[in-house]
């Protein structure tokens, strides 16, 4: 799975202000775990960040950890928002994942951060 610890951080340089960062990944994968054929799409994250922001390298490379990760898309995106508004705690965050259609089937999933949130509820 995927470690956020991957992930590195950098302060914001405008903490003052409210603005908004999108990136977009657009050659994520990761394996559907029940039939095993690979999944593709694209994921957005798009957030107005507090103290740090997310290092790119970092970000791209801590998507390519889910290449060979079996996983459903709903878990994929919660993860994503989970560990990246665990670890940079944003003013506000949404990942939202485009998949590409498989059998007819387009799927987008979006998640959003809650500030004060302090991770996945177990």
């Amino acid at each position: 799975m995927a470690n956020p610890r991957i992930l590195e951080l950098f302060p914001n340089p405008a903490p003052g202000r409210d603005y908004v960062i999108e990136h977009t990944h657009h050659e994520f994968t990761s394996i559907c775990p029940i039939t095993g054929h690979p999944d593709f799409g694209s994921i957005t994250i798009r957030y107005v960040p507090d103290r740090s922001c997310v290092e790119l390298k970092s970000l791209k490379l801590y998507f390519h950890a889910f290449r060979n990760e079996g996983i459903f898309f709903e878990a994929v995106t919660n993860k994503i928002c989970d560990d990246l508004g665990s670890l940079m705690r944003p003013r506000s965050l949404t990942v939202v994942s485009d998949w590409k259609g498989r059998g007819g089937v387009t799927s987008v999933i979006t998640a959003a951060w809650k500030p004060g949130r302090r991770g996945p509820r177990r």
